[in-house]
């Protein structure tokens, strides 16, 4: 059984465990499992070595906000499980989801950019595990690896990928494209079938109505394509859900492999 991390709360916590220098990786900061974490499992042993004294476990509930807009950015968190969106949004209140991050990556892309802040929200969609590290000793470790750099900056040109073909979905799909999409992306990032998620916060993160979210997934649920209740979508028939999602999914997930040398998830090996 994997250890259970302690509860992160919404925003920041200083009372996390630290893990000591040379001590193999685990979910309680002692020796176990090493990490899930898809850019932390691709690094050199030189390089790992750099960031492991550093890092803390977290447990990531609902709705914990690891990035707050125009405001300095004190963690990176390189998650193993859940997923986090990242979310532009007007003056209005009118919010779009423009990308998501889950275990192939890292939060707090503008700290590997030479910047410390960004406009937009992250925050946790699918509650997880991970773990973070202080930003200045990021820059410390970047500064003392140029190879450790760059393979982060790899991640930053894999997530721009995912920013620009979300762009691309919105603006050229259907409804039904762009949701099958979203539920393939999420599917990547999880243990399992099932996903966590309601119509209401579908419609908020695609910026459709939410009427429109419930008849599309309802379509797909009388195909066979997933199930649905109350907070939850099963992906039952993934093969045909990509068949839906077209040409809107797959250039992201191909990119990520080349750039980082490993799939974005084991899912996708066995497929």
């Amino acid at each position: 059984m994997r250890p259970r991390a302690r509860p992160l709360p919404e925003n920041d916590v200083d009372q996390q465990t630290p893990l000591r220098p040379g001590e193999p990786l685990g979910a309680d900061g002692s020796a176990s499992l090493p990490p899930r974490n898809r850019l932390l499992l691709a690094l050199s042993v030189q390089d790992f070595s750099l960031l492991q004294p550093q890092l803390e476990t977290v447990c990531l509930p609902v709705g914990t906000r690891l990035i707050e807009p125009n405001t300095p950015i004190r963690h990176v968190y390189f998650l193993d499980e859940g997923i986090a969106s990242v979310v532009a949004s007007t003056p209005q209140g009118r919010r779009i989801e423009v990308g998501i991050i889950g275990r192939e990556g890292l939060t707090g892309l503008p700290v590997l950019l030479g910047t410390d802040r960004t406009p937009h929200t992250c925050f946790v969609q699918t509650p997880g595990a991970g773990w973070r590290i202080q930003a200045d000793d990021l820059r410390r470790a970047m500064a003392a690896s140029a190879s450790l750099h760059q393979h982060l900056l790899r991640f930053v040109q894999a997530f721009l990928v995912q920013m620009g073909q979300t762009a691309l979905a919105n603006a050229s799909h259907v409804l039904g494209q762009r949701l099958a999409r979203w539920l393939l992306m999420c599917h990547d990032r999880v243990d399992g079938d099932g996903l966590s998620t309601t119509h209401e916060f579908l419609s908020l993160m695609l910026s459709v109505r939410r009427a429109g979210v419930t008849v599309t997934l309802q379509a797909l649920e009388e195909r066979g394509l997933i199930a649905t209740k109350r907070g939850q979508i099963a992906v039952l028939d993934r093969a045909r859900l990509e068949a839906v999602a077209g040409d809107s999914y797959g250039l992201c997930e191909v990119e990520y492999e080349r750039l980082i040398g490993l799939p974005l998830c084991p899912k996708l090996s066995q497929l």
